[in-house]
């Protein structure tokens, strides 16, 4: 669900991206609807409410939520003022460059590494994997900004903002799933040492 939520403002992006472009008149404002720069303004938009709502449910946002809204504001902002689609290209690859910083000095700023600390309270597993893991992340997200900049200045626009919108939660997916063969074990560990299943099966 949580995911779903953080992928409201793309789906919003891409959605007017993907529309011809158009002069819309509301109450005698006009203003120019379809094409990268409307849909940069509604990704600031979206982004805005989705984590302002986020903020007033939770009281509080992630590290990684505050990160992504940071980015959105400011690329996003820049792009809209200076006419200019180099600073949103800019974006992913910022993010996540950032995200693997964080996991990087999570190694040495605290007890756990940052992969422990968005997974650990749903899997019991050694020090040294989730160590490894947090290596995996560090090089993944260092990667993945990688491919984001050269699909920005290599490709297409249509090719660019796929990617953007599609081609990262498909990557990211698969990485997710590739670590699983890694964890299963201590997932399956903790469900069978756990009060509800004890339960279960004296009933």
């Amino acid at each position: 669900m949580k995911q779903f939520i953080d992928y409201i403002p793309l789906l919003a992006f891409f959605t007017v991206w993907a529309m011809d472009e158009r002069v819309v008149s509301i109450g005698g404002f006009e203003h120019s609807v379809g094409g990268i720069f409307s849909a940069s303004e509604v990704l600031l938009v979206f982004a805005i409410l989705v984590y302002g709502t986020l903020f007033l449910v939770q009281k509080s946002l992630d590290k990684f939520q505050w990160i992504t809204l940071g980015g959105v504001v400011v690329f996003c902002t820049l792009t809209i003022a200076f006419q200019s689609v180099t600073f949103l290209k800019w974006k992913a690859p910022v993010v996540n460059w950032i995200f693997a910083s964080i996991f990087f000095a999570s190694r040495f700023i605290s007890e756990k590494p940052a992969i422990e600390h968005m997974m650990g309270h749903a899997v019991d597993a050694p020090k040294e994997l989730w160590r490894r893991l947090n290596n995996y992340w560090i090089y993944y997200f260092i990667a993945l900004g990688v491919i984001n900049l050269v699909v920005a200045f290599k490709l297409s626009e249509a090719a660019w903002i796929q990617f953007k919108v599609f081609g990262n939660l498909v990557l990211t997916f698969v990485f997710v799933f590739a670590q699983m063969p890694l964890l299963i074990k201590y997932i399956d560990t903790e469900e069978d040492n756990s009060p509800d299943s004890a339960s279960e099966e004296s009933i």
